[in-house]
């Protein structure tokens, strides 16, 4: 049977399976295969037309060997190939062109990889940037990959990430997709995370299942930290340069909260420390100050700001911390939330956003200026204003506590966010309200089934799409194909699996006559030093072209 064609006449490659990019293991699978293929020797065909090659002789596990790495992986692990190039071992923490010791830890014969452990670089590849290297923990720390590549590097690295998602997952032959952007850099490259969550496996009071440890006997003090790369264990962690000051300071005071409190832990537990924000209009200040008496303002004053930090000290809700960065027109101050359900404040230029501290926000406040500016530049096509059916009306689906409603609803006639979360449904309402946006709304609902009670005409309405990581239900893509959105932008923090849902929208439905053109991709890198990048998408909404009619 011929390969089918796509609506414009060019044939397509083979529909992709819709849960094949759902896993990590599915993606380095498609860069080992294609590593192969390209390197395999002639004798041999990648589809075994001209027979299979033997099964590679393969190095006993534990073992130590020498490998040169060929490419990093889109999961950020180097490559590097077999002496016969009929095998793949994955290794950590390596460039194209380091010749690197490994240890090699377990084999997956049938799918032709080997995991190793990185031991030593033997000679370093021409991208190697050891001096970059920011953290002690980096190479035995799961947290990050990339930190040994410049940051010019890694943004390079991360656009091919994002090529080789649609190239792999979209199942789009190559015309249909637009060449793709560079990725959009993070101003901060460390002390950007605003949220950390370590962990510890056990607490203290038992030896075992049973067995008490006496009063009088020391309890030793679990690891704190992260997993060790590709081990079940975890990595004690006293500092990581990747959080912001306040963070870190709060892992500090955690750490040490939690030592004094082993005995109280049964099990073991996750933490969090999520930054805060408190900003102070220097004109309160200033009005406070003019009220006191000039001969006792210095002490009063050091009073207040005692008084200030001490109440700032709530046990269970924050580590204590404050830290005071004066601006032009305010003092802005930075606190560490540690309880999930208190609530965590953060600002986007001047765009407020409380929320529950455990709840989902972007971890990188740094890059949410120009990240929100640029969906901005982009949520109306050129020429909208010309219109005489402009696009007026904005939905947002998976809202959450409504960074995409909030920012963009000034372009708007009106915008409703919608999400499945009814926490984040009520911070969202607050928001706007703090905002002062009247003619912004949230609601709480499934967003598999959100277009039925749209009260926007479609081709007047901007929709934005914001998942989790498996990305969006069939039955969701469905009925965006029948609400017919005439533009939208969608945000994906798993780029595999955008790619592909937007080759369902561009396939489209021809019953429908309803399908999208894909008018820009880019990545942007929230995650610095690792192999996360993040992927917007915007397309517009198309038709089939009718059919010529036969004499």
């Amino acid at each position: 049977m011929a390969p089918k064609k796509s609506f414009d006449g060019k044939r397509k490659k083979a529909k992709v399976d819709r849960t094949q990019a759902n896993g990590f293991d599915e993606v380095l699978q498609a860069d080992i295969d294609a590593l192969l293929k390209r390197n395999r020797p002639e004798q041999y065909s990648f589809e075994g037309d001209s027979g299979s090659p033997p099964p590679p002789t393969l190095p006993e596990t534990f073992t130590e060997i020498d490998v040169t790495v060929a490419e990093i992986s889109s999961k950020g692990d180097g490559l590097a190939l077999s002496e016969n190039c009929d095998h793949v071992y994955v290794v950590p923490f390596t460039v194209p062109g380091d010749k690197v010791r490994v240890k090699v830890i377990k084999h997956f014969q049938p799918l032709s990889y080997s995991m190793t452990d990185f031991i030593s670089v033997i000679e370093a590849g021409p991208k190697r940037n050891d001096a970059g290297i920011g953290c002690g923990y980096f190479g035995k720390c799961s947290g990050c990959q990339l930190q040994m590549l410049s940051y010019d590097d890694q943004l390079d690295h991360k656009r091919r990430i994002v090529e080789k998602a649609y190239a792999n997952f979209s199942g789009l032959i190559p015309e249909l997709i637009p060449t793709i952007g560079d990725t959009f850099p993070s101003p901060l490259q460390y002390g950007y995370r605003t949220k950390l969550t370590p962990h510890f496996a056990n607490g203290g009071p038992r030896r075992g299942k049973r067995e008490e440890i006496p009063l009088d006997q020391p309890v030793k003090v679990p690891a704190i930290g992260f997993t060790y790369k590709g081990r079940r264990m975890d990595i004690d962690i006293e500092d990581c340069p990747l959080g912001t000051d306040i963070v870190r300071l709060g892992l500090k005071s955690e750490r040490k909260r939690v030592a004094e409190n082993i005995r109280s832990y049964k099990k073991g537990a996750t933490l969090l420390m999520r930054e805060t924000t408190t900003r102070i209009p220097k004109e309160n200040l200033e009005a406070e100050s003019e009220n006191k008496n000039s001969e006792t303002k210095d002490s009063e004053t050091k009073e207040t700001e005692t008084k200030e930090t001490a109440s700032s000290s709530k046990p269970g809700i924050d580590s204590g911390d404050v830290i005071r960065v004066e601006h032009e027109t305010y003092i802005e101050e930075k606190r560490c939330i540690t309880d999930n359900n208190a609530t965590s404040v953060e600002y986007v230029d001047d765009y407020y956003f409380s929320n529950k501290a455990g709840a989902f926000f972007q971890n990188n406040n740094s890059i949410l200026s120009g990240f929100t500016e640029f969906i901005r530049s982009q949520a109306l096509p050129a020429g909208n204003d010309q219109d005489p059916r402009p696009i007026k009306y904005l939905l947002d689906a998976y809202s959450g506590s409504g960074l995409f409603t909030i920012t963009l609803s000034p372009l708007f006639k009106s915008s409703l966010g919608v999400d499945v979360a009814g926490d984040s449904i009520i911070s969202a309402r607050e928001n706007a309200l703090a905002n002062k946006l009247p003619n912004t709304g949230f609601a709480a609902a499934d967003a598999a089934v959100l277009f039925k009670d749209v009260p926007y005409p479609p081709d007047q309405t901007l929709l934005v799409i914001d998942p989790p990581r498996k990305g969006c239900s069939e039955d969701f893509l469905q009925q965006l194909l029948s609400f017919k959105p005439r533009r939208v932008v969608y945000v994906s923090c798993n780029v595999h699996t955008q790619a592909r849902d937007v080759a369902v929208m561009v396939q489209g439905d021809e019953k429908k006559n309803v399908r999208y053109e894909i008018e820009s991709i880019r990545g942007f890198d929230f995650f610095p030093q690792t192999g996360h990048v993040e992927g917007v998408a915007i397309l517009n909404r198309a038709e089939f072209p009718q059919k010529e009619e036969t004499a």
